[in-house]
């Protein structure tokens, strides 16, 4: 008889300590897709610096077919030079799991004459911590 409690207690425990990761998983999950979307309001307001001080020093993104940015300076000098007015970004859909978000949406741009270019975006951004540590972009421009 004590062999098959202990048995269920054991079993109970490796489900507890299962459900227990999930959560902290989740909490993750939810901690950085806020990250994330804090880092886009200060974007959209201009603050480029604020988002540039989510990234790790190390930070690499990889405009995919494109550009590779090395480093925070790059990242920083990409944003000034491609950010002339604050751009209007769109999030449709946030998906975490782990240290993975991915965001996809539409992003609206400036050029120095004016001239507006709306691009859809796939973004996978991996973290280290709570910082962006890597970024796999996939952009094209927009239809209809």
């Amino acid at each position: 008889m004590c062999h098959g409690t202990r048995f269920a207690v054991e079993g109970l425990s490796e489900v507890f300590h299962y459900e227990t990761a999930a959560i902290g998983v989740k909490i993750m999950s939810d901690r950085n897709k806020e990250i994330l979307l804090q880092g886009n309001a200060a974007i959209a307001a201009g603050n480029y610096e604020a988002f540039v001080s989510i990234c790790t020093e190390d930070t690499e993104w990889t405009f995919i077919g494109d550009q590779v940015l090395k480093g925070k300076e790059a990242v920083r000098q990409w944003m000034l030079q491609t950010y002339i007015e604050p751009p209007k970004v769109t999030v449709a859909h946030l998906i975490a799991e782990g240290d993975f978000l991915v965001a996809t949406g539409e992003v609206t741009v400036k050029d120095k004459d004016g001239k507006e270019t709306r691009t859809s975006y796939c973004d996978i951004w991996r973290f280290r911590g709570e910082k962006l540590v890597e970024l796999r972009a996939f952009v094209v421009q927009a239809t209809g």
